[in-house]
């Protein structure tokens, strides 16, 4: 996809027994970034005292050394070399919806990270990406979570990376998501209007609900079924985000009183996510989160063509796995 960009992609021959190299291509929406905050915005897991140390330790860039404040400029190649480590299994399919010139749209499977990570390397979607299309056929212009299933818009050229990203940025993209959520809305339609803010006293990549030093936060939610699953109440609902907050219809639906099932992070239980990261999550936690994933799919997507300018719409069904729910079938064990 990089037209501009001569760097070669890291040889895995290159690289010391018990290495392996994540590899990094700056996409336009970040031009001008410095390499720190770069680095922060993809992996979200380290904080920027810790992303400074990778940085000054060396990261590998044909171009020239970096620095923590280095500028980025799109195209920009560069890899961070760490110890190899067991890496957990990734779904590997990767169904296509939409490709032209301009773009790829993907059916993004829960459970598929987009980026690498550093707990995830070859299993995300960005290396299932390079390793079927080749090295510059497409970048996510957006991201999911590793759990959320559904729509990933991807851009095949430089011009349309930098059109996806001025457009998710603003407010031209209309997103539609579907979610089970614990528990019966009493109203067909209701909306969660509350400030957005980034971490936790208990979890840095969560967010919370601040009044005075989060961003406006709005999601629309209109019930489409609501069920009973093992003698409990649910819900299935259309979720519209009139903003785009990082977690923003998870903390919505928490704060609302009807937590997204599944849900490690903004669920019954502030501890579940901590002893998830650690392997220790206990059966009974599992088994009261019902599902061993969040039941969010990105579910349909509206957006201007970055070539044409004329409206798109693509949309993806509802997953076996939350349609097997609804239908009262138990789910398949992941622990």
């Amino acid at each position: 996809m990089r037209e501009d960009e001569d760097t070669a992609p890291a040889d895995d021959t290159d690289v010391p027994d018990g290495y392996v190299d994540i590899p990094f291509v700056v996409e336009p929406n970040y031009a001008g970034w410095r390499l720190d905050r770069y680095l922060c915005e993809k992996i979200r897991r380290m904080d920027l005292e810790r992303v400074r140390g990778i940085i000054l330790r060396g990261v590998l860039c044909d171009a020239y050394r970096l620095k923590p404040s280095t500028p980025v400029y799109p195209g920009l190649t560069f890899r961070i070399r760490r110890p190899s480590s067991q890496e957990p299994a990734t779904p590997t399919e990767l169904p296509v919806v939409f490709s032209d010139d301009w773009l790829l749209v993907l059916d993004k499977p829960a459970g598929l990270p987009i980026h690498p990570t550093a707990r995830y390397h070859k299993g995300t979607l960005v290396t299932l990406l390079r390793e079927r299309f080749g090295e510059r056929f497409a970048e996510p212009a957006h991201r999911l979570d590793r759990e959320t299933s559904g729509l990933v818009v991807c851009g095949r050229t430089t011009e349309s990376c930098r059109v996806l990203g001025g457009l998710f940025l603003s407010r031209d993209v209309h997103k539609e998501y579907l979610a089970l959520c614990e528990g019966h809305p009493p109203e067909d339609a209701f909306v969660v209007d509350a400030p957005i803010a980034e971490g936790t006293d208990l979890i840095r990549i969560a967010v919370r609900i601040d009044p005075v030093l989060g961003k406006p936060s709005r999601t629309r939610f209109q019930v489409l079924q609501r069920f009973v699953h093992d003698g409990a109440p649910f819900a299935l609902l259309r979720c519209f985000p009139e903003t785009g907050r990082q977690h923003q219809i998870r903390i919505h639906l928490h704060v609302a009183g009807f937590p997204l099932v599944g849900d490690k992070m903004y669920g019954p239980d502030p501890g579940y996510f901590d002893r998830f990261s650690k392997h220790t999550l206990e059966p009974e936690a599992w088994a009261r989160l019902r599902l061993p994933r969040h039941a969010l799919h990105a579910e349909r997507i509206t957006f201007p063509h970055p070539g044409t300018g004329e409206p798109v719409t693509f949309a993806s069904p509802l997953p076996q796995d939350l349609a097997d729910f609804i239908a009262g079938k138990a789910p398949a064990p992941s622990h």
